[in-house]
């Protein structure tokens, strides 16, 4: 496992800890789980990268306008279901 040194001012790594404390966990673990959830974005964004790179304009727009006649059509039903119970 490796180590990192990151220098903080000191009032920052105070709430920090604070933060920590009152998520119940460690201040390595805080931090470890911010770099979990980073590099899970970074990933997601380099593989809808990739897959746009190989995919076809023309069909995604017209996937998109397909998409949105249907958000239109529900619209006027007068919204989804997910609407109705709340």
């Amino acid at each position: 496992m490796a180590t990192m040194t990151v220098p903080l001012p000191e009032a920052k790594h105070q709430r920090l800890r604070l933060l920590a404390a009152r998520s119940g966990v460690s201040l390595n673990k805080l931090v470890d789980e911010w770099a979990s959830m980073a590099l899970a974005q970074f990933d997601a964004e380099t593989r809808f990268i990739a897959r746009a790179s190989r995919g076809n304009a023309r069909r995604g727009l017209a996937l998109l306008e397909k998409l949105d006649r249907g958000s239109a059509r529900s619209a006027r039903r007068g919204g989804s279901r997910a609407d109705d119970r709340g």
